[in-house]
Formats: C-alpha cells, structure tokens, sequence
C-alpha cells in the first residue's frame, strides 16, 4: 500500500542550522505525519517499504525512543526466548542476535562508504557493517524466524498490522533522563553529532528537532495502546527499582515461566555492573574506526533515574515541567520518577492542567 503520511522537507534555513550540530547528516531532514516525527532525508527513501514490511506471527520487536533502556529490554527478552542461553550472549554481539532496523536511515551515504572502507580488511566486521547497512525492509527480510528487531521508530510509521501479528515490548522512560542520555550517544558518534552544550541540545529536542522526536507523541502513541494483548508496556524507571519483577512481567507477556534461581541468574547479567562491562552489549560496529569521538561517555553510561538533574538549571526545570504539562494534559500519561519542580504554577502555564496532571499522578 502507499504510504498514508505526509514526508514534508524541513526548511533549508533550519536544516543547514540543524546540520552545524547534527554532523552526520549532509543532506537535511524531513517530518513525517500529524506529529511532525524528525528524520534524516534518507527515511523518504524507505518510509514505504518499511511501512508495508511483511510481519511474521514469531516476531519479537522492541520499540522504544532512543536511550530509553533498549539495550537493556533487548538483552533480557533475547534470553528469556532463548532458554536463557547465557554462553551464546555472552559471545554474539546483541546487534546481531537483536539487529537495529532503521539504522541505515541514520548514515548518510557518505558515511556508508566510509564505514565499508575502514573494515574492508577484517571479513566478519564487513559482513556484519554491510548487514547494518542494508535498507531496513530487506533486512528485515534477511533475518531468520524467530526473528528480533529494534526499532525507534514510533508505532505509526512501523507495519500497521504490527500489533496484530507480532509481539511487541515498548519501553518509556522519563523524557528527561532520556534527552541526557541521548545526548551522550550522539556527541560519541560522528555519523550523529550533537550541540556542544546540553541546554542547545534541549531547546531543539522540546521543539521535536531532533532524531525520532517528538519524544512525547512517540510514547502517547504506545501508551493508548497498553491493553493491546501484543503490547507490552513497561517504564525504564521499573526496570531500574524492581528488574526481578520486571522480568516477571516481560516472561509472563512472552509465555515464558521461570524459576527463581533463573530470577537471580538473569539479575546479575542484567545488573548495571555487570552490563556495562559486556563486550556482547558494547561491541558497536564504529567502535574500532573513527566514527566515535574520544572524550565521550561510553555507550553504556551511567543509567540513572533523575540524572537529569545534573544537567538542568532552574530555568530549564520549570521549562521543562511546563512542556510535560502541556503535551501531558491530554493524556493520564505518567512517568513513575516524575516530580514538579515547582509548587506553584508559573506565569502562562493553565493552573486547571496543573491540577489534573498532579490528580493523574496521585498529587493533588
């Protein structure tokens, strides 16, 4: 079918604006849909196969806004369909047991032949950048069943028989935490790039300029479909306060049952120590030619709930609680770290939503 959504180029100004920071795009960007989702140029170019992309009854997708606990989520749903198959984990990097479908809409083509020149001499690395590279719809088709696939792409611009087909797990976290964490990863890769500074980097992502934002849209989008028994949805802040219970609620939505000791097994692999020093998690396919910056926080980096706190002034908290307040009102949306940071609403923001966000949450 064709692609039902508007692709409309974002303005040349702003583009080459854009493109000062976002250094691993040459060419500029589009917005797609009622949202206004923000991606490269190159998503026009796969925006239809992607959204008429054969689902499989087997299928397991993680669907999640970047930095939102992926990595985590993609690891642990691996191993509970895997018969918690540690050794194998431990020895295939997760990019290629759980491959990221829309990665080759993020490089540009300049970078791609890039990418293929630096690991022309190592065999398997160019094997295993070429499969990252192909279109997403072709290597979607190229993954054996059962297969496993990330994706950062809202629901709406994924297959629209997703849901009715397949399984899919949909991680939120706090838009906060995650704004800090994807900062990070895209002043570390080259083929990204970022804002020299954290508050640049904000302004742009509250105002949907930054890749696969808007961020709230994309998790409202999940969130109405909650109690769809193929949906899954779980916040990264659970995930982080109580992972044993988490677990139990992804291996009960996967039909998985499991022991208590396979519990505490699948704990401390999954604990944050233990995950960031996982050469299977961290072996990214630009980590040994130079597409990452030195200097940077490493891929898994801290994983903090309300580490934003470090990064915002006061202007910037009551920016931001003012922004969750007026794109939540709609909504009883709720993010389990979120707290005001103020009392009393701020000139210009609706005291009525206000109160209903704060009734939402069990604050009023």
């Amino acid at each position: 079918m064709a692609f039902p959504l508007h692709i409309q180029n974002v303005d040349e100004d702003l583009a080459q604006e854009l493109m000062e920071h976002y250094t691993g795009e040459l060419t500029g960007f589009v917005r797609v849909g009622p949202s206004g989702y923000f991606l490269p140029h190159k998503y026009k170019e796969q925006a239809k196969d992607i959204y008429n992309m054969p689902i499989r009854s087997d299928d397991t997708f993680v669907v999640t806004y970047p930095r939102s606990g992926t990595t985590w989520t993609q690891e642990l749903i691996w191993l509970l369909k895997n018969n918690l198959d540690f050794d194998t984990a431990k020895k295939t990097p997760l990019g290629n047991r759980f491959p990221y479908l829309e990665f080759s809409v993020l490089v540009h083509p300049v970078y791609e032949k890039f990418m293929i020149e630096e690991n022309k001499e190592s065999p398997a690395r160019l094997s295993s950048v070429q499969a990252a590279l192909l279109p997403s719809a072709q290597k979607a088709a190229n993954i054996p069943s059962p297969r496993f696939i990330k994706s950062h792409l809202p629901l709406s611009l994924l297959p629209p028989g997703l849901l009715d087909t397949a399984k899919v797990v949909y991680v939120a976290r706090d838009p906060r935490d995650a704004a800090v964490s994807h900062y990070h990863l895209s002043r570390l890769y080259r083929i990204q790039g970022a804002p020299k500074d954290f508050k640049t980097y904000w302004n742009y992502l509250i105002r949907g300029l930054h890749h696969f934002a808007p961020i709230l849209d994309h998790i409202k989008e999940a969130w109405k479909l909650r109690e769809h028994p193929n949906l899954l949805f779980i916040f990264y802040e659970d995930l982080s306060k109580d992972l044993p219970a988490t677990i139990r609620r992804v291996a009960k939505f996967l039909g998985k049952q499991l022991t208590k000791d396979q519990i505490l097994k699948l704990c401390d692999h999954l604990s944050f120590n233990n995950f960031k020093d996982n050469s299977a998690v961290n072996e990214m396919l630009l980590g040994k030619i130079d597409f990452l910056v030195k200097g940077e926080a490493p891929f898994i980096r801290k994983g903090k709930v309300g580490g934003w706190r470090d990064y915002f002034d006061a202007e910037m908290m009551e920016q931001a609680d003012r922004w969750l307040l007026q794109n939540l009102a709609d909504s009883d949306l709720r993010f389990p770290s979120w707290d005001l940071s103020y009392k009393t609403p701020s000139k210009g923001i609706n005291a009525i939503n206000v109160e209903y966000i704060r009734a939402k949450q069990g604050r009023d």
